[in-house]
């Protein structure tokens, strides 16, 4: 027969056990790790000061242990106060044999997207690669002719007609410079996985960005000293914290703002990998910028290649960010409101000896 306790403790999701006061009485790993405490620290404590929902949940509650009644929640937001909210459901069934105790179980429906988010961003990604040759083939080639005969013209006309030329290259040089983005979902080379120290990764970004297009921002950094290796390319995982600055300095409009980089230890989280076997992504990264927020009509897509928020902006940077992580058969998401806006990159341990 099982033991009780490693079933428990082996519990994928958050599970908490409470009393017929609504004092945590019981909590499994998964949701220490979900509400970034300890059990010594959460246990006796009121869930609803530990537990942040955005649903009036009280009196449901007490109805479902009067009437020794299960409850389903779907769709909430939930979150502590330390981290971005996550929208989760919610299931609540009397305990048996301890009247008045309730067994709260929380699913993050950002778990069950994981199983098919990497397929969708490679499929996306397949797609920009498609037609990334298909656009070199039939613009690169006329618009170096463009440019050329453009400059050729140049050499024979007032200085009053210069301007047309000028914007003829130009405008033929922008094109050109979008198409070989584009072409980069082809030229990302699989990662070379090895141990990387990911505080390592992200001083390198921040160095790197306060020299040049965050110049502007402040930053924090809330660091956990103890987070092991993880499993990476250090380049390109360096390419996406880059890029991933750069959108939260952008963000700000030019005006100062901060950036927070967190990272923590999170053991609840798992994908299907590419060899089809499940894996833990315990290890997490936070960029926090108190910018507007995402656009509400492009927040559920904003990794899906020519989505952006931006005027002028391609939409290729974060999905070229999201297949980088997918190769890594890693996690990347994104949560925003105005004031804070949250991606987190979520990644393998590194196994040592």
């Amino acid at each position: 027969m099982s033991d009780p306790d490693a079933i428990w403790a082996s519990l994928p999701v958050p599970a908490l056990v409470l009393d017929e006061n609504d004092m945590i009485a019981r909590i499994n790993p998964a949701a220490e790790g979900f509400l970034m405490t300890s059990s010594r620290a959460l246990i006796g404590q009121p869930v609803w000061d530990k537990l942040a929902v955005n649903a009036p949940l009280e009196e449901a509650f007490e109805r479902a242990r009067a009437n020794n009644a299960p409850l389903f929640v779907n769709d909430v937001d939930v979150g502590n106060g330390e981290r971005a909210p996550m929208q989760c459901n919610l299931q609540v069934s009397p305990l048996a044999g301890q009247p008045g105790h309730m067994l709260m179980l929380i699913s993050p429906r950002e778990l069950a997207g994981r199983m098919t988010q990497n397929s969708s961003v490679k499929a996306a990604a397949k797609s920009a690669i498609g037609m990334a040759e298909m656009l070199a083939h039939e613009i690169k080639n006329p618009l170096a002719g463009i440019t050329g005969a453009a400059q050729l013209l140049s050499m024979t006309l007032s200085p009053e007609d210069l301007e047309l030329t000028d914007l003829i290259v130009s405008e033929s040089r922008r094109i050109v410079a979008l198409l070989e983005r584009v072409e980069q979902f082809g030229n990302i080379v699989a990662p070379d996985l090895k141990p990387v120290n990911l505080h390592d990764v992200l001083d390198r970004a921040r160095r790197s960005a306060m020299l040049g297009f965050a110049a502007h921002m402040s930053w924090t950094e809330d660091y956990d000293p103890s987070l092991p290796l993880a499993l990476g390319d250090a380049d390109q995982l360096l390419q996406v914290v880059l890029n991933l600055l750069k959108n939260a300095a952008e963000a700000a409009g030019g005006k100062p703002g901060t950036i927070r980089l967190r990272t923590y230890y999170e053991q609840s989280l798992r994908v299907r990998g590419r060899d089809g076997t499940e894996k833990a992504l315990p290890l997490q990264i936070e960029i926090i910028d108190d910018g507007p927020g995402l656009p509400p009509a492009i927040a559920e897509d904003v990794f899906d290649p020519f989505v952006s928020g931006r005027e002028n902006g391609t939409g290729l940077g974060l999905a070229l960010a999201a297949k980088i992580i997918s190769d890594h058969d890693g996690w990347i998401s994104v949560n925003s409101v105005p004031g804070r806006t949250v991606f987190r990159i979520s990644l393998q341990r590194a196994e040592t000896n």
